[in-house]
């Protein structure tokens, strides 16, 4: 059954992606921080002398009006809602990269206001120095949980109790983190003060970034399917 809307308060947004549509229309899929992920339809939005395909940015915090039923609605109203977060290249890559992940991950009409809080959040941190990478797999770790994926890197899956930061452990999916123990595991090993540090949210040191970066990649990848991110060309 089509869900039928008459959004009558505008609501905070972001754009994630737009396409050309028809003449002078575009399709857009937005993050919104109570409806979740929405598919527009914004009707001449590239014609006139300020075509509303100006407003409609990736980055750009955003207040938006809709209405119709079913997957895509009609966009009505859009209008900026402050100063955006549009980071320079080449940190704009990792902005894209967030994106693609919401748009491949993220089901429509799924909402999650706390994520909205995040996203927010990570667009200001990939801008500061110093602070993308960790910002990048902190985002990616509170987006799996959202989506029901959550992985608990602090606990030792085999025995329930904390990691310990001087042992090595292998991820394992469907279980978790499993010491090494001079066994022998397939998949990606990560020192436990990386997983406790990934854990706090407090990613710090290179080795740390690297390791968190190879344990995201193969997670990811695993709900991703084969299909590259198309974000992650930008960087090559």
């Amino acid at each position: 059954m089509g869900r039928t809307h008459v959004h009558t308060k505008p609501e905070p947004a972001f754009v994630l992606n737009r396409r050309p549509y028809r003449e002078t229309s575009l399709l857009v899929e937005a993050f919104t921080e109570g409806f979740g992920r929405i598919g527009l339809v914004a009707k001449g939005a590239r014609r006139g002398k300020m075509p509303l395909a100006a407003v409609l940015q990736p980055f750009h915090p955003l207040l938006l009006l809709w209405r119709g039923s079913g997957e895509l609605f009609t966009l009505t109203l859009a209008e900026p809602d402050g100063v955006s977060f549009l980071p320079r290249d080449p940190r704009i890559k990792s902005g894209f990269y967030v994106n693609e992940l919401l748009l491949r991950l993220f089901h429509r009409h799924d909402p999650h206001p706390d994520l909205f809080a995040d996203y927010r959040q990570v667009l200001t941190q990939i801008t500061i120095p110093g602070q993308e990478e960790s910002a990048l797999r902190v985002f990616e770790k509170r987006l799996l949980a959202a989506i029901g994926y959550g992985i608990s890197p602090d606990l030792d899956a085999g025995t329930g109790l904390p990691v310990e930061a001087e042992k090595n452990y292998y991820y394992q999916p469907d279980r978790g983190f499993v010491e090494q123990n001079g066994r022998s595991f397939s998949g990606i090993s990560v020192r436990g003060s990386t997983l406790m540090a990934f854990a706090k949210e407090t990613l710090q040191e290179p080795e740390q970034l690297r390791e968190t970066k190879a344990l995201m990649r193969v997670i990811l990848r695993r709900y991703l399917g084969e299909r590259p991110l198309a974000s992650r060309m930008l960087y090559r």
